[in-house]
This record gives structure tokens, C-alpha cells and sequence, in this order.
């Protein structure tokens, strides 16, 4: 392009499309604050229905319980992958089987595919950990009011 102007006025378009494609792909999703600094996200399975997970920026796992586990095993949207050693908050380590999930739906819309999830015993607290949130990185987490931001989601469909 020989026009400067011509040319500038293609970079803005251009630049304005591509901030138009990241902010529809841009997810917010309210969570909800229990306790002093725990945040709770809604989330859906199938198999399982309406879940609550709690968002752990620090859990290199997304976690489920046994329960939710039959469910989703019922429903076909788990799949056995192998086992890890856990290392807990409190530094005591147990073995525990991790399946993927086929398809989990965190707040109204924010499709995630295949995602690694440890099975914890009974009817535990569930958590949102690293193999979730890395999936829709860049992600971001505010307090005020309490967000998650999601980048990469895929689009719930029927």
C-alpha cells in the first residue's frame, strides 16, 4: 500500500477484528464466596447435573468425588487414564485414580473437553484446579466482584 493513511486505517481495522474475536470468546463467570478466601464456581456434567466446584489456582488437578464419579462412569463422559500420587494440602500422599472427563460445562457456557480430574473418596469437595483452568488460559481470577475469567471455552451446543 502505497497511502499511509490507507495503511493505517487497514492495521486499526485489523486490530479492532481481532479484539472484536478475543472479547467473544471472553468468558465471565460469577463465583461465589464461602468462607474468608474460598470461591465456588457452577458447573454441569453429564451424568452428574448442576456440580459446585471450588476454584484452587493452586491445585495442580481438577478433583472429583466418588459419587460424581459413578455418575459421570453411568453417562459415559469418564474414562479411566491411570493413578497419581497425591500430595495434600496437610503433606500426607495417597494414590489416587485420575479419569477425563469427557465434557464439563463451568458457569452458563464455557465448554471444556477432556479434562483430567483425580478421584477423591466419598463425597469430597470437588475443585477446579490447573487441568481445567489451563485448558481456558489465559484465565483470570478477581475478588471484587468475585469472577473467573476464561479465555479458551468451547461453545455449549443442544
Amino acid at each position: 500500500m502505497k497511502h499511509p493513511l490507507l495503511k493505517s486505517v487497514f492495521w486499526l481495522l485489523a486490530l479492532l477484528t481481532t479484539s472484536a474475536v478475543v472479547a467473544d470468546s471472553f468468558h465471565i463467570i460469577p463465583m461465589n464466596q464461602k468462607q474468608l478466601a474460598t470461591y465456588y464456581i457452577q458447573a454441569s456434567m453429564q451424568g452428574s447435573g448442576n456440580v459446585e466446584f471450588m476454584v484452587d489456582t493452586g491445585a495442580g488437578y481438577t478433583t472429583i468425588n466418588e459419587h460424581t464419579l459413578q455418575q459421570l462412569l453411568q453417562a459415559d463422559n469418564a474414562v479411566y487414564v491411570g493413578e497419581l500420587t497425591g500430595v495434600m494440602a496437610d503433606g500426607t500422599q495417597h494414590q489416587l485414580p485420575v479419569y477425563r472427563i469427557k465434557r464439563l460445562v463451568l458457569g452458563e457456557g464455557c465448554v471444556l473437553e477432556n479434562i483430567e480430574a483425580a478421584v477423591f473418596p466419598d463425597k469430597t469437595r470437588m475443585l477446579l484446579g490447573l487441568t481445567a483452568l489451563e485448558k481456558a488460559a489465559p484465565f483470570t481470577f478477581s475478588t471484587n466482584p468475585p469472577s473467573l475469567g476464561l479465555s479458551n471455552c468451547g461453545a455449549v451446543t443442544g
